[in-house]
């Protein structure tokens, strides 16, 4: 079976790695779309698992087995890099929506994933204010319950 893609943000992925209300939602949906992801995904979920582990609220077996699901995840999601355009629509979505600098980063990757055509793409998140810019520029968003 092939799956179709679709655009993950860090609090979409985050759901994956360590158990929380979402968690359950996100693997439905990994087991439909593999993720495509911005260039620091990878260093947003680290910091998520890490804040987690240094509070308290993660012993160190559970963040040994984020980390490891964390690193499994990247061998299968596909990266979108760094680039001079991606820096240039990220700030110019940063004049259009209430979002912040790495949000802005990861819809400004969408964006680039899709040549700028967000129609009928889809788009997986956690995140109420990155969704509803996403929304806005015309991803199919996928929001993540968090209850």
């Amino acid at each position: 079976m092939i799956k179709d893609t679709a655009f993950w943000d860090a609090s979409a992925l985050t759901p994956i790695c360590i158990y929380e209300p979402a968690t359950r939602q996100a693997r439905a949906l990994l087991r439909k779309f593999v993720p495509v992801t911005w260039w620091g995904s990878k260093v947003e979920v680290h910091s998520a698992i890490a804040r987690l582990g240094r509070t308290g609220r993660l012993t160190n077996t559970e963040i040994k087995g984020a980390l490891a699901r964390l690193s499994m995840l990247n061998t299968g999601w596909k990266e979108i890099l760094p680039s001079d355009r991606l820096r240039e629509l990220a700030i110019l979505l940063l004049e259009k929506h209430d979002l912040r600098a790495a949000d802005s980063l990861q819809l400004a990757a969408a964006m680039m994933w899709c040549q700028q055509r967000p129609l009928r793409r889809s788009f997986v998140c956690g995140d109420l204010r990155l969704s509803k810019a996403a929304e806005h520029v015309g991803f199919t968003v996928l929001q993540l319950s968090i209850w």
